[in-house]
């Protein structure tokens, strides 16, 4: 058998919060203004400025709901119960002449407060910051809660994933070959030089990993992810090397493989600019236009 139950929570007030990955590195406090319901301290929420008046709704007996009838169909009606228009469904109504000066009898008064929300280091995508028993007050309520939600926005530099963190590098070949340098500027604003190691050979697409660099982790800011680095590698346009800076080329770099044509049985051909969007879209090559020879002769 349940035991008596305590009075019901009122709503929450759910704000979302957009926050830049510099100030989930970093930390930020922000404050806002909050407009919300509290108990009239005039009436104590009863609404009435007499506390000995009657305040029971005498349209449903303080049942907050009442029997009304409703046409379905011609000569069909049908009862049902609908909320109290009269005291919105609450069970009570105080009359215009014992109305609260303060409230004008809504029992509830708007109050004005700010509140300083701390987003700590590291904090993720959709994670909250509550702050219990601050959202609106009504008579016979428990106050609900005012939660903050982050929402994360995206930044021109850095991918998160948890509490790593990716970027895109772009190389010139001659970097990829013999060894590239570059700089990041990091959440916090400190200058990263990164190296490649001596004699290593970066290929389109490799990925690499910074220790230590990534976000911090949440209640542990001490700790961090890594930083991951994904290449990209840009190669010269057509004819930019001339003939004997290809030789040289050729010369430093381990032989290609050697092939000898046999023009007598094979062919040579041509390669293109193409796009594997177009694949399988028809163009030359295809079967349109083609149509069994057989039915000409036997037409003709």
């Amino acid at each position: 058998r349940r035991g008596p139950q305590g009075p019901k929570k009122g709503e929450d007030l759910v704000h979302p919060i957009q926050l830049t990955l510099e100030n989930l590195y970093n930390g930020k406090t922000v404050k806002l203004s909050l407009t919300r319901n509290v108990i009239c301290a005039t009436c104590t929420g009863t609404g009435s400025k007499n506390p000995n008046a009657k305040t029971t709704c005498d349209a449903c007996n303080g049942q907050g709901i009442k029997m009304v009838m409703r046409q379905i169909a011609p000569g069909m009606v049908q009862q049902m119960q609908a909320r109290c228009p009269q005291c919105e469904g609450s069970g009570s109504a105080v009359k215009p002449k014992d109305r609260c000066t303060d409230c004008s009898g809504k029992k509830v008064c708007q109050q004005k407060k700010v509140l300083e929300v701390q987003f700590d280091k590291g904090m993720r995508h959709n994670q909250k910051v509550t702050f219990s028993g601050e959202a609106d007050e009504a008579p016979g309520t428990v106050p609900g809660d005012v939660v903050f939600v982050v929402q994360q926005k995206e930044h021109k530099t850095f991918q998160r994933k948890g509490d790593d963190l990716l970027i895109t590098q772009k190389i010139k070949l001659v970097e990829a070959l013999c060894g590239c340098a570059f700089h990041v500027e990091h959440l916090d604003g400190r200058k990263l030089v990164v190296k490649g190691g001596e004699g290593e050979v970066i290929r389109p697409g490799d990925v690499k990993a910074i220790d230590d660099e990534g976000m911090p982790m949440h209640k542990n800011p001490f700790v961090k992810g890594k930083l991951y680095v994904r290449f990209d590698v840009e190669f010269p346009n057509s004819g930019v090397l001339k003939p004997d800076a290809l030789s040289l080329v050729a010369k430093a770099l381990p032989a290609g493989n050697q092939m000898e044509i046999d023009k007598d049985n094979m062919e040579e051909v041509t390669m293109s600019e193409a796009d594997l969007e177009h694949m399988g879209k028809g163009g030359h090559g295809g079967q349109r236009g083609f149509h069994d020879e057989d039915d000409d002769d036997e037409d003709g």
